[in-house]
């Protein structure tokens, strides 16, 4: 069900870069080249991702651990928007802001958990453990 929810907020998120481009501005940092491809590019992205996260079974802890990395690239966006001061999605105060800035971290731990990556990577630890110990 997890993984359901954020592929559709995913793929809402990417057609909202097409449809509402405008918005996006305000997470493009100053110091990033050509604004507009960088939005474009980055919803391509959060569309294949939100395919990826109900039809590539096969792929799932990959994708789960792509999409947090993903998560991960996009943060300074958000810390640009909250060190520039500008409005969007709602965001009109810097307290706003910075509460959206802790939501960032959820959104890397949403995707390991509800791909079975997190779980892939505890159980592989663990059985990496099991097997220098046995082999020692």
């Amino acid at each position: 069900m997890g993984r359901w929810v954020l592929a559709l907020l995913l793929a809402v998120a990417g057609l909202g870069h097409f449809l509402a481009w405008e918005s996006f501005l305000a997470q493009v940092p100053p110091w990033m080249p050509a604004p507009r491809a960088v939005i474009a590019v980055s919803g391509v992205i959060e569309l294949a991702f939100a395919a990826a996260l109900v039809a590539a079974s096969r792929w799932r802890v990959q994708v789960g651990w792509l999409l947090a990395a993903f998560f991960v690239a996009i943060f300074p966006g958000n810390v640009s928007q909250f060190l520039t001061g500008q409005a969007a999605f709602g965001l009109d105060s810097d307290v706003a802001r910075a509460v959206r800035l802790l939501f960032q971290p959820l959104l890397v731990v949403w995707a390991l958990w509800c791909t079975g990556a997190w779980r892939a990577w505890r159980h592989h630890d663990a059985s990496s453990v099991g097997v220098s110990d046995a082999s020692s």
